[in-house]
């Protein structure tokens, strides 16, 4: 079947690390056709169906640096598809919502998506954890400086970011001294015109921040610690820390087997849970990574993982 892979452009991508790109190679591998295009070629006009223009037909090379060829550029209609999957990264800005509408519209109109579009839309990467306190640490979602301010006081140690953050940025640690709260909650909350998120400092950070990934509800068997480097405070690999695969422990398993039929069932064939310790801190639908990495050192192959379960859910 034809694969749609709604996409960064294939140009940028880090093959050695790409997720992506480790699906339209197991993908590839099993006979699948993969096709490529970006967000801003999804079209729909009146009287029509939702169409991908300067859609690419790949060949994959099995080289490194040129890692495809281009067998064909067209204009497809979503639902003529095996499936569509939307591997766009964040930021979760209006343009990537735009684009989940007319993914859902290509679904009334018969496309298979993965992620389904409206659970993108209802599963904000860090809002979701409020679904499932009995997992998190204490954590305020507000406006309210002085509500922030009042958080640092009970609980002296605390994280703050803002809600549409990726890779790490814009995550500042406040300890008990508060030194520079104030300018802190200045640059994330613009006088009470952005929500920021705030939690209790997790110690356990210094052992890694840890992508459990969620595959058709099933956790993955290992998952990835990110863990900082030198005097950092954040363990996300695009901040440059150190990745190490590990067995899951068995507070990841049990978060993840409490949260993986729920969110599959919802239509999050792929969820990165991100996991400090004990607690959950984020629920990342996306456009989950650390395929290559798990497989590399643990011989785990999730692509092949993912790749078994789409094909699943495409016959189901």
């Amino acid at each position: 079947m034809d694969l749609l892979f709604v996409a960064d452009p294939i140009e940028t991508f880090k093959t050695y690390k790409d997720s992506t790109f480790a699906m339209m190679r197991e993908a590839a591998r099993r006979g699948h056709g993969i096709l490529a295009c970006e967000p801003r070629d999804l079209v729909w006009q009146h009287g029509g169906r939702v169409v991908a223009r300067n859609t690419r037909t790949l060949a994959l090379t099995g080289d490194a640096e040129d890692w495809y060829e281009v067998r064909e550029t067209d204009t497809v209609a979503l639902a003529d598809l095996g499936a569509v999957l939307m591997r766009k990264d964040p930021p979760f800005d209006a343009e990537y919502v735009y684009a989940t509408h007319l993914l859902q519209q290509a679904e009334r109109e018969g496309a298979r998506v993965f992620n389904r579009p409206q659970a993108l839309r209802d599963h904000p990467e860090k809002l979701s954890i409020l679904e499932f306190p009995q997992f998190t640490a204490p954590t305020l979602v507000t406006r309210d400086a002085q509500a922030i301010r009042e958080f640092h006081a009970e609980h002296g140690d605390v994280i703050l970011k803002p809600l549409d953050g990726m890779g790490g940025m814009g995550i500042f640690r406040v300890g008990p001294d508060g030194l520079n709260l104030g300018s802190i909650i200045e640059t994330l909350n613009r006088e009470g015109a952005q929500t920021v998120m705030v939690q209790r400092y997790l110690p356990a950070i210094v052992d890694g921040d840890k992508r459990v990934l969620l595959i058709g509800g099933v956790p993955v068997p290992f998952c990835l610690a990110r863990i900082p480097q030198g005097s950092e405070i954040r363990g996300n690999l695009a901040a440059g820390g150190k990745g190490v695969a590990r067995p899951l422990s068995p507070r990841d398993r049990e978060i993840a087997e409490a949260l993986g039929p729920v969110l599959a069932a919802r239509g999050l064939l792929l969820v990165g849970l991100d996991v400090i310790g004990d607690s959950l801190t984020e629920i990342n639908v996306t456009s989950p990574t650390c395929f290559q990495e798990i497989t590399d050192q643990t011989g785990c192959d999730v692509a092949a993982l993912f790749v078994d379960a789409l094909e699943a859910a495409l016959h189901a």
